[in-house]
């Protein structure tokens, strides 16, 4: 039954006598609903701040609180305004009943009712409010993946953006047209593949269930080495050196690389953006705590403002208030890969570099691996 009920919905009764709240209850719930019951405004306004009801049945006409003043008061809660409330009254006047619509009921049913007149109200009104609620999930879940998909598909396409301006311009250097080109070539085929991911979601959901036993492996030095080849001309451009330390021994971290990679370079293009009088930008990996390698990027820029450092990994929160990407900074690089680090079982955060700058920490848990080529 725990399936059904949280599929039919859940159901706030509240009316002052108890009989009444038995009968309702008890019919209710043999048709698989899920009720919880009140005697009083007090009570009901208690059940609905703890969990919010899909249906309120309430009584009109109670001692203290009456059903008016406690519908007032429910509605004042977060999220309630949608919740459909059906009246239970004795009463036929017809002022009354205009009373309770402008009050923000969707229907009434008069006492004594019939059982299956409840019913079937209760079920055309709680119907609607489920098939509402599905499809503002689904338009949220939409616009979720929506700015995904904008966001991810931002690095790559403004590497090619990049390229192809730097071959066209006419004192283009010969040496480095091999090295545009193949800026352009693999930031296409990243985005692509992206979009690939994106639409075999599903099938990879259940792969990565199916595997869930097999983690993944990436080196530190082979993410290293791809932000240099994709990056190295395009800080060049901005005025930045790029500075990557060797590592004294390469480390395996349990995460998938691509997605280490979509990471790594949303710190490395908020770095171009905002740091470009910062001289240099500077990557590193290291041992963080025992069991995790760090993966470090870090500059000589303006570094984040103290007031704006509780905000930065909220979504659509950007660095500065000024957007140096001119409308193509979303403020949602940041969250979202916070986020996918966590996922990942690692950790993402920012602190004030020694002598002024920025420095953004991946932390991750090593993998078993064998060495990289």
């Amino acid at each position: 039954m725990p399936h059904q009920l949280s599929r039919t919905g859940r159901i706030l009764v509240v009316d002052d006598q108890a009989t009444n709240v038995r009968v309702v209850t008890a019919m209710l719930e043999r048709h698989g609903y899920s009720v919880t019951a009140a005697n009083n405004g007090k009570d009901a306004l208690a059940a609905a701040s703890a969990e919010t009801p899909d249906l309120l049945l309430l009584d009109m006409m109670m001692p203290g609180m009456d059903g008016f003043e406690l519908l007032a008061a429910l509605r004042e809660l977060p999220g309630f305004r949608q919740v459909p409330t059906v009246f239970l009254t004795a009463a036929q006047d017809r002022d009354l009943l205009l009373r309770a619509f402008e009050a923000g009921a969707v229907d009434y049913v008069t006492k004594p009712f019939m059982p299956e007149e409840l019913l079937a109200r209760v079920s055309a009104h709680l119907g609607l409010k489920l098939t509402r609620d599905r499809l503002e999930r689904v338009a949220q879940e939409r616009q979720e993946l929506v700015n995904l998909v904008a966001h991810d598909l931002k690095n790559p396409l403004t590497s090619v953006l990049f390229a192809t301006e730097m071959l066209s311009l006419p004192d283009c250097r010969q040496d480095r047209i091999p090295r545009y080109i193949e800026i352009i070539d693999g930031s296409t085929r990243d985005a692509l593949g992206y979009i690939r991911n994106y639409l075999e979601g599903q099938e990879r959901t259940a792969n990565a269930k199916a595997t869930a036993a097999v983690p993944s492996c990436t080196w530190l030095s082979e993410t290293l080495e791809w932000l240099v080849a994709r990056y190295d001309l395009q800080l060049d451009a901005k005025g930045l050196r790029l500075q990557v330390n060797p590592l004294e021994r390469d480390a395996c971290v349990a995460i998938d690389g691509l997605v280490l990679r979509q990471v790594a370079e949303n710190l490395v293009t908020n770095a171009v953006k905002y740091a470009r009088d910062g001289g240099e930008l500077e990557l590193l990996a290291r041992p963080g705590a025992p069991g995790y390698w760090q993966l470090v990027a870090q500059d000589r820029g303006p570094g984040i403002p103290a007031s704006r450092q509780r905000e930065l990994f909220k979504p659509f929160q950007r660095l500065t208030e000024i957007d140096p990407a001119n409308g193509l900074s979303s403020g949602l690089g940041l969250s979202l890969a916070k986020q996918i680090i966590g996922n990942a079982g690692g950790q993402l955060w920012y602190e004030d570099r020694e002598g002024g700058g920025a420095r953004f920490v991946i932390e991750l848990p090593e993998a078993d691996g064998k060495p990289a080529d």
